[in-house]
């Protein structure tokens, strides 16, 4: 895509869509395929994350046509395009609302409140002293412009021992009631391991995703980018699913380091699999003298 600043100048630019499946219970972040954000063919005009987000649903739907999945996103999400897609991809949404966002949906829940129309309950837990405050709103509407779009409302408090409190809130075409409402905030808040177990992953641990590798003639930064990404699916697989690389993981701590260790086999040994290198590092192994290929002698 492109922008151009006010003295003329055009800046080139490369973005794109990326989502991942994340569970409360698990701190890997398997990725999905990534949906560009790059002008189509035939449009003037540039691509857009919202664009990016129907084409993206689309295509999962036929790679997983069945498969159950709730779409947890942020606030920029949380508009009535964006959860009819949900809908005709039959997605189910939990997504962020902010009061500044969405006063209408915070008005509507406050007069609620007001008569007694919303379900408010507290959980403390002794063993931490963390203190968990629910409000449920039921079929409430979204905003004014959308008063036929009707959500759930899930409002959340979570005060440490110290008094320090975190407030978060949601809508959601998911049943809320007690028992459900600690699992769904749950969920909402698995949202964070989409931006720090992937992205920050991806820019801070050697997979160079924000290295400048150049526009290329097509497509090379999509391609180097979708690389990436692969790359990535890989290494998450394998710390979910083999013991292997997580002794390995743990044994070097930190996965850059990881990373420079497998790059040394690479440049001084011949080795016929993975697994001969994720075992070498784990067990350890003998350095052998160099064998020169040229008799200085």
């Amino acid at each position: 895509m492109q922008k151009t600043s006010r003295n003329g100048k055009t800046t080139y630019y490369h973005q794109m869509l990326g989502a991942a499946i994340v569970h409360p219970d698990f701190k890997e972040a398997i990725p999905l395929m990534p949906e560009p954000i790059i002008k189509q063919d035939g449009q003037a005009k540039n691509d857009c994350e919202r664009n990016a987000a129907k084409r993206f649903f689309e295509h999962f739907r036929v790679d997983h046509p069945h498969l159950p999945v709730v779409v947890v996103e942020d606030g920029l999400a949380s508009n009535a395009p964006h959860i009819h897609e949900c809908q005709r991809y039959n997605l189910r949404f939990l997504l962020g609302v902010k009061q500044g966002d969405h006063a209408f949906l915070f008005e509507h829940v406050g007069a609620l409140r007001e008569r007694g129309e919303v379900e408010e309950f507290e959980v403390f837990d002794e063993a931490t002293g963390v203190r968990h405050r629910y409000l449920i709103g039921q079929q409430v509407p979204l905003n004014e412009s959308n008063a036929e779009l009707l959500v759930n409302f899930l409002e959340y408090w979570e005060t440490a021992r110290d008094g320090r409190t975190q407030h978060f809130s949601w809508v959601t075409d998911l049943p809320l009631c007690r028992e459900t409402a600690p699992q769904i905030m749950r969920g909402g808040r698995a949202r964070w391991k989409i931006e720090n177990e992937t992205f920050n992953t991806l820019k801070n641990q050697g997979y160079q995703f924000e290295h400048n590798f150049g526009h290329g003639k097509q497509n090379l930064s999509v391609v180097f980018a979708m690389l990436m990404m692969l790359a990535f699916l890989v290494d998450q697989t394998q710390q979910l699913c083999c013991p292997l690389f997580q002794g390995v993981w743990k044994k070097v701590s930190s996965k850059r380091m990881l990373w420079e260790r497998m790059r040394s086999f690479f440049h001084d040994f011949t080795v016929t699999s993975m697994r001969e290198i994720w075992e070498a590092l784990l067990y350890g192994y003998e350095k052998p003298r160099p064998v020169f290929s040229i008799d200085s002698s």
